[in-house]
Formats: C-alpha cells, structure tokens, sequence
C-alpha cells in the first residue's frame, strides 16, 4: 500500500514541529500557562459542562486543549503518536500544577495500552487526515465510550484540503495518501523544518457512515465559513478566533462539527 510506512513519516514530522510549535506565537504559551484556554467556541458549546467527566483527547499534540479541558476539572486522558510532543505536554502539565494522564502511542494502537471507558471522547482540527483508516477509527472512538457516551470531534472541512497551498485550484482529490514534502509549518512558516509527509483526505460521508456503523448516533452536524485558525494562506480576520481564506470569503466551509452519541 502506498504510504503504508507513514507511522515512521510522520512520526519524524511531528517530532520536529513539536519544538517549533511550542515556542511559536501561532500556540502562545505564555498567555495559555496564564490560564487563557485553547478551546474555541465551536468545540466548547458541543462540549458543554465537563467537570467530574472522563475524557479522552485523541491526537492532543503538546496537550494544550487537553489542559484546557483538565482546567474545567475533567478527568483528562489524551493520546498522540509524537514522543516528543508527549514529554512537552507532561512537562506543560507540571508547569501549570494540572494533572492530565499523558500517553504516547498511535490511535489504533491505543485500546491495547489503555484499559478504561469515557463520558467524551475528543478530537479536533487537523487529526484524522493523518489516519488512513476512517472505518478502523470509528471503532477506536465507539471502543473508548461508555454506554450513552459522547464523541464530540471539530475538524477542518475536506473541501479545504482539495485546493492548493495558495487556493489557485483543485489540486487532491478524496480517499488516496497525500504524500509530498513540506517546509515550515501552519505554526510557523518560515520554520526551518523540512519533511516528508503523508496524509489522506477523508469526506464527510465516509466520517458520518463509519461513526453510524460502529455504533453511534448523530445528535448534531454544522459545518462554518470560518476557521478558528489562521492556519492556511491568504487568510483574512473576521472576528475573535475567526479567519477565511480572503479570495473565498463566506462561499466555501472551512470547519465542520459532529456530536454523536454511543448506544
């Protein structure tokens, strides 16, 4: 299978934009160790009141939603595949004296090295395209919930990922590996980072279905003209944590939401 050694390519990648991305304004870390949280509004109106609720976080990077969560006094478990975005997120964890349960593993791997069910289970923005498998995910998240459990996922929009860098075309289509090199990074452009990559478009039908088939039932679908990051080329600010792609305005979704419920 095309790609199919991309847990050691990616892996690489993301061990080397952990450093990048935890100094970067894009992250800001001072003001986040001063308290200010992670979250956007989308993922905190799904998510609702968390306090005495176990959570799992998937693909959390250096943790900070997962603290942001583990702040509002949930009881936080959050994987990533990175070794090193794991150990900067423990030692984040301790400067900000917040407990969270850490673990570094990729997500197919995780119901072999955790043995516990949630309330939530959580994901969000720039996780699943790294997955090759949207069927073999479903049934992670539908492993992970308890009976009438919640899977609360914010995701950017498959639409977005079909363009070029610089949104002049169509440029992928959906369900083959993206596999391409890349310099810099979202956190920081001029970044001296260069790897490989391998990555896979996944559309909205395909997330839905599989999530319906292993289980869960849909409780709420938006989708929004904005991102919440400023995380793509020739973007424009329209609000507080709200950006579009300047030659697209409102005519294109660039974020879509799911909540859906274990039966």
């Amino acid at each position: 299978m095309e790609g199919s050694n991309y847990l050691e390519i990616n892996k690489a990648l993301w061990n080397k934009k952990t450093a990048v991305h935890y100094e970067s304004a894009f992250y800001d870390n001072k003001e986040f160790i001063k308290g200010k949280s992670s979250l956007n509004e989308i993922e905190l109106g799904l998510l609702g009141d968390v306090k005495g609720k176990s959570v799992l976080h998937l693909q959390c990077h250096f943790g900070q939603d997962s603290l942001s969560l583990a702040r509002m006094a949930a009881d936080v478990t959050a994987i990533d595949l990175s070794d090193e975005a794991i150990k900067k997120a423990i030692d984040l964890s301790e400067i900000i004296n917040t407990p969270c349960n850490f673990v570094c593993t990729d997500l197919y791997s995780s119901p072999k090295v955790i043995d516990k069910k949630f309330d939530i289970v959580f994901t969000s923005y720039g996780t699943i395209g790294w997955l090759p498998d949207i069927d073999k995910w479903a049934n992670v998240v539908s492993h992970f919930l308890k009976p009438n459990g919640v899977f609360i996922m914010a995701e950017f929009h498959p639409v977005i990922w079909m363009y070029d860098d610089d949104f002049l075309g169509i440029k992928y289509r959906y369900f083959k590996p993206i596999i391409e090199e890349e310099t810099g990074t979202y956190a920081d452009k001029e970044a001296e980072i260069t790897e490989k990559f391998v990555c896979w478009n996944h559309g909205l039908a395909e997330v839905i279905g599989s999530l319906l088939l292993n289980g869960l039932s849909l409780e709420s679908f938006d989708e929004y003209d904005y991102s919440p990051y400023d995380a793509f080329s020739k973007t424009k600010k329209i609000g507080e944590r709200q950006y579009q792609i300047e030659p697209f305005g409102n005519k294109v979704p660039l974020v879509y939401s799911l909540k859906m419920k274990k039966k």
